[in-house]
């Protein structure tokens, strides 16, 4: 066997091997973004849901002070929008 033939033989085996390398790198890359989205979603999930907890507590623009009790922020009274004034 001449030495072409080896050269050749050890150029596939090596170029096998960067393939395998660079497909290991990029299932890892692929792992690593999905995992991140998936923690982004579940936390945008939560701040979601802890949002319309607030939106479903808060009453217009009053808010509960325990040393003034109830205030609001125009320091007016509340009306309500079926009773017109």
């Amino acid at each position: 066997m001449n030495e072409a033939y080896w050269l050749s033989a050890t150029n596939l085996a090596l170029g096998v091997v960067v393939l395998i390398c660079a497909f290991v790198v990029a299932a890892a890359v692929a792992r690593e973004v999905t995992a991140r989205m998936h923690k982004r979603a579940k936390l945008s999930a939560e701040l979601d849901r802890d949002m319309r907890d607030l939106v479903r507590e808060f009453d217009d623009h009053a808010f509960l002070n325990p040393q003034l009790g109830i205030t609001m922020a125009d320091g007016g009274e509340k009306i309500d929008p079926k009773d017109p004034k």
